[in-house]
């Protein structure tokens, strides 16, 4: 059954060059999320104000400094200079060490605050996922790889935590100097500020083209790689195959070939990309230069004192630090909003729907089930079942045959609702199932399915899964049952041994046993089998046809089965056929009707 506020140059790769579908909408998300902590946000913002403010006064007052210190040295009626020297820097650089002291207390709040709200966003959003897939419908799980469930789960919270955490107090520190520092430069001398910007600007928008032709080789790459990941899965998968062909050579020629192709689109993405900051920094450079040679002109033609023009670098290298880090702050947002993105879609997905009336319950459950005039389709515009009609009495046997895709598990599948039908009415005990919600109706069902599932954990709590708070007592009395108590026994540490699906410890007849005990201490009214020894060796198929047969006692039980020979027996037989139900009767009757059953079951023993 399906069931910072400096980055290093190597985070510029990790930064994603996705771009969400809906821009607004996913600034909308962002906001929204940190909507929650409006108060927070509110006093760093305010506090990253005041830090920048103060780390902006450091170049104005070392410019006091220079000039009355120049002052000083060219006065030549001070005979001795280092007092007042002396006495002219002591009280800048108090106000200066002040100032460090105030913005190191600032910053560490800041990127406290900010880790806060970030790890608990990640808490939030990973809860709410959680309690998320718990009401999706069985079909999102059809259409969604579990490898992109558990990326949504992880990598992309990890990317909106981390813009949190070190994005955004970087965002808003870059802003802020920038404009504070593009402001004061105009304050000292406006020609030169003209000057400077627009060597600025023209870096900036070199940085954005080399960007957006980074975006596509970015692509491209990732597709190559993707294309390189798929063909190398298959070669491993389908190994085996491949060796018993002889194709070795073949599939290691197509391999060699996607490994080049992945390699040339990857060194001209990374070739480009690390050009960004070598651009960057290249015009920076050329405005660094341009300001002191004109700042050297207006200090000979006396315009400027030395001290505004050392003021002016200064600033000018302050600016510079953000514009560097512009790419990696602007991707990395850009990044998270593509992760906000790809989250919501799965949180504004349609959940399993529930009666909105009065929820019925079902006290005592007989285990009678009707099928009237069932239609169903994984899609409306494709209907795989039309019109089915049967009734399952209690404690009766209800087998389901038919060949491949011919609609038995989806059968079960709308007896347990894990979908809805599109037409007509599914009954238990005379109540409509839409009425029963999900959880009240499962719980008088039990199932054993063709491939196994055991957690890693004790035996005894895999065996209670479906009973909580049973006690060992109980435990054991349902592997007694399900004819399991003897092999458990022999384990290492007997119902405390470490187990899961995939350890190897068990085999899996024994793995088929332990889910039949499972069974067994929930105490389901409704049994169904899902071909349940299907991969099962003949020796250990009749040990767990004699655990089911106990099981069997006493309850309703649908069973899907390709081996016929195991329900001649059954009080009522299902064939279907392309989703409808073409025959139905005990093994004799259909037997003597000699027309699909016959055909079926003679083909197995012919």
């Amino acid at each position: 059954m399906r069931l910072l506020k400096k980055k290093n140059k190597k985070n510029i790769t990790n930064a994603s060059y996705e771009k969400p579908k809906d821009m607004k909408k996913a600034i909308k998300y962002f906001v929204a999320l940190l909507n929650e902590y409006k108060a927070t946000v509110t006093i760093t913002v305010l506090s990253n104000i005041v830090s920048t403010v103060l780390f902006a006064l450091v170049p104005w007052i070392t410019a006091v400094v220079v000039d009355d210190v120049i002052k000083v040295m060219t006065n030549q009626s001070i005979i001795n200079k280092w007092p007042t020297i002396q006495d002219t820097i002591t009280m800048p650089i108090i106000y200066i060490l002040m100032i460090a002291v105030v913005n190191f207390g600032l910053n560490y709040y800041q990127e406290y605050q900010m880790a806060k709200i970030g790890e608990s966003v990640s808490l939030s959003l990973r809860k709410k996922l959680t309690e998320k897939m718990n009401k999706l419908p069985l079909k999102f799980y059809d259409n969604t790889q579990v490898g992109e469930i558990l990326s949504k789960a992880t990598t992309d919270i990890d990317k909106i935590s981390e813009v949190i955490i070190t994005g955004f107090n970087q965002f808003v520190y870059s802003f802020l100097t920038i404009l504070l520092g593009i402001g004061i430069l105009f304050v000292i001398n406006a020609q030169m500020s003209f000057i400077v910007v627009a060597v600025l600007a023209i870096g900036v928008i070199l940085a954005g083209l080399i960007s957006v032709l980074n975006q596509k080789l970015f692509h491209n790459n990732m597709l190559t790689l993707s294309s390189l990941s798929t063909l190398t899965e298959e070669t491993l998968s389908g190994n085996l195959v491949v060796k018993t062909y002889s194709k070795e050579i073949d599939f290691i020629e197509k391999l060699d070939g996607k490994i080049d192709e992945q390699y040339e689109a990857n060194k001209l993405s990374q070739f480009v990309n690390f050009s960004i900051y070598p651009a960057i920094r290249f015009v920076n450079q050329i405005a660094f230069i341009l300001a002191a040679l004109f700042g050297a002109r207006f200090a000979i033609q006396g315009i400027l004192t030395v001290g505004l023009i050392q003021a002016f670098l200064q600033y000018l290298v302050q600016i510079s630090e953000p514009i560097n880090n512009s790419s990696y702050v602007i991707n990395s947002f850009q990044g998270a909003l593509v992760s906000i993105e790809r989250i919501q879609e799965i949180l504004a997905d349609a959940e399993d729907t529930q009666y909105n009336g009065q929820v019925i319950r079902v006290d005592k459950p007989e285990g009678r089930i009707i099928f009237d005039h069932v239609s169903f389709g994984y899609s409306k515009e494709k209907l795989l079942m039309k019109d089915v009609s049967f009734e399952a009495k209690p404690n009766k046997t209800i087998a389901i045959v038919g060949p491949t895709g011919a609609g038995k598990t989806t059968l079960v599948n709308l007896l347990m609702r894990f979908y809805d039908i599109n037409g007509g009415h599914i009954f238990f005990d005379n109540k409509d199932v839409k009425k029963i919600s999900r959880e009240e109706l499962r719980k008088h069902f039990g199932m054993v399915l063709q491939d196994t599932w055991l957690f890693k954990g004790t035996v005894a709590d895999n065996i209670s899964y479906g009973k909580q708070h049973a006690t060992r007592e109980e435990i054991v009395e349902a592997a007694k049952i399900a004819q399991c108590d003897n092999f458990i026994r022999k384990l290492p540490q007997g119902y405390d041994t470490i187990i899961s699906s995939d350890d190897g410890m068990i085999s899996q007849g024994e793995q088929q046993l332990l889910t039949i005990a499972r069974t067994v201490l929930s105490n389901p009214k409704v049994m169904i089998l899902d071909e349940a020894t299907s991969s099962i060796d003949t020796k250990t198929e009749k040990e767990i046809q004699t655990a089911i047969a106990r099981v069997m006692q006493g309850r309703t039980s649908f069973v899907i089965a390709h081996r016929l020979s195991t329900i001649r027996n059954a009080d009522l037989i299902l064939v279907m056929d392309k989703g409808d139900i073409i025959e139905k009767g005990n093994h004799e009757e259909l037997i003597q009707k000699n027309s699909f059953y016959a055909k079926l079951y003679n083909a197995q023993f012919n």
